[in-house]
């Protein structure tokens, strides 16, 4: 047994997650003596830790067994959980669609409706793939016991032949038919091939894990079934408005042991809000994320900026992580919860943005990159760069079902020329979204 320096555990000194490099010596794979567990005899694990380019790491294992040839291969993350779950609905219409990137963690369960079909969670490690291929591995393990069903029951073996040709026939796109991939741990992704423009036939959304999905993922005790959440004291408040609340954590670039600072902040013509900032000094990773200080609005905001001058840029914004951002001259929406909560400028959103899209993104780099995907990706960073450099007449839509967001009025008190605010009644599917449909705020002491 080997133990491992708190510096390599943080990445100092090559660290234990390393970036894929032929020229590393020192980023071997480790192997392992184990059991095949088809003939019996001693094979061997390979085992690497690595990191995926813009996106997380992985532990990357595969087994072989010199006796009987049988082989194996696993993805693990080995990444933090993210802060909610992720649910991911594709409407496949076309055969090109199949060729859709996907990584799916264990954690996520894949339902196919039109088929009555699900993969439930942790039944298989996780993977990346397409589309296809992630039928082709349901097909494989609906056929990997039929031999012995065959034999034993004739004709459930039947029904089950039937419903391989059933998935199989999918792969032909004759009848359009949805994948839902829905993740607890925020862990897997499903490709949007029109990137950074809407993609009409996928739809994200992120949610709220129950309490039966934290002790699934593990980050709740079994024992721990109520959790009650208590309001903090008029003096804790007053602490919290006049001073820096310093708590531990972890970096989430590269995990390492930080500082979050937490401060609640009164925004002029708003209201207040807490701003989170960490700074680790390891990588030299730098965040903050901003949570509303008070309640969902009765009404949605949605605020439009005419953008006329590069002194736009300067405006002062709250983003909460339910907002959506909007360019419509560039077809561009960013669903909400996609870059969290933000207090910065419109600048630092758009350069946000173009972090997520372009510079961040993990489909377009190496392998997975093709020059189409990559020639407009590049197109549209230079057109969020010539809205920042003010060459470019857009408006920038922020619209918040939740009423949490703001823009600042450079004119204030008086009425901005460039921008309108716009209050509105949300839908069942933005209630719905929030959570709001099943809250019960009167008479709840009722049912108990």
């Amino acid at each position: 047994m080997s133990l491992i320096s708190e510096e390599n555990v943080r990445g100092g000194g090559g660290g234990v997650f390393r970036d894929i490099n032929a020229e590393d010596e020192d980023g071997q794979p480790t192997e392992i003596e184990s059991l095949c567990m088809n003939c019996y005899q001693n094979g061997t694990t390979r085992m690497l830790l690595t990191k995926i380019p813009f996106f997380r790491e992985i532990i990357v294992s595969s087994f072989s067994c010199a006796h009987c040839g049988w082989s194996n291969t696993e993805i693990q993350s080995a990444g933090r959980i993210q802060d909610q779950g992720v649910s991911y609905s594709l409407k496949v219409k076309t055969k090109q669609d199949l060729n859709r990137e996907v990584v799916k963690a264990d954690s996520a369960t894949t339902r196919i409706p039109e088929l009555d079909f699900e993969i439930p969670p942790f039944t298989q490690k996780g993977s990346l793939s397409t589309i296809e291929g992630l039928l082709d591995r349901a097909v494989a393990g609906l056929e990997q016991d039929q031999p012995g069903r065959r034999a034993a029951d004739p004709e459930v073996a039947h029904r089950i032949d039937e419903f391989i040709q059933k998935l199989q026939k999918l792969k032909d796109v004759e009848n359009e038919f949805t994948l839902v991939i829905e993740d607890p741990s925020g862990n897997s992704f499903v490709e949007n091939p029109a990137a950074p423009q809407k993609d009409e036939a996928l739809t994200v959304t992120r949610f709220k894990r129950t309490v039966q999905q934290d002790k699934q993922l593990g980050i709740r005790a079994d024992d721990d079934d109520a959790i009650q959440d208590e309001e903090p004291a008029g003096n804790d408040l007053d602490t919290m408005r006049h001073e820096v609340l310093v708590f531990p954590t972890n970096c989430p670039e590269c995990n390492a042991p930080a500082s979050t600072n937490m401060k609640l902040v009164q925004i002029p013509h708003f209201k207040e809000v807490v701003i989170m900032a960490t700074n680790c000094d390891s990588c030299g990773h730098r965040t903050n994320e901003v949570k509303s200080g008070g309640a969902t609005e009765q009404l949605g905001t949605k605020i439009t900026l005419h953008v006329t001058d590069p002194s736009d840029m300067t405006r002062d914004l709250l983003k909460s992580e339910t907002c959506a951002v909007l360019i419509p001259e560039l077809e561009f929406e960013l669903g909400m919860a996609a870059l969290g909560g933000k207090f910065t400028t419109l600048e630092g959103l758009l350069k946000d943005i173009k972090d997520l899209t372009v510079s961040k993104n993990p489909f377009v780099c190496g392998d997975s990159s093709t020059s189409d995907r990559l020639q407009k990706l590049s197109e549209f960073g230079e057109k969020l760069d010539k809205i920042i450099a003010g060459e470019l007449d857009v408006h920038v839509v922020l619209d918040d079902p939740a009423g949490n967001s703001y823009m600042q009025n450079v004119y204030a008190p008086d009425p901005d020329p460039e921008m309108t605010v716009e209050k509105y009644s949300r839908s069942f599917e933005q209630n719905e979204e929030l959570g709001l449909n099943d809250m019960k705020t009167e008479n709840y002491q009722e049912d108990n």
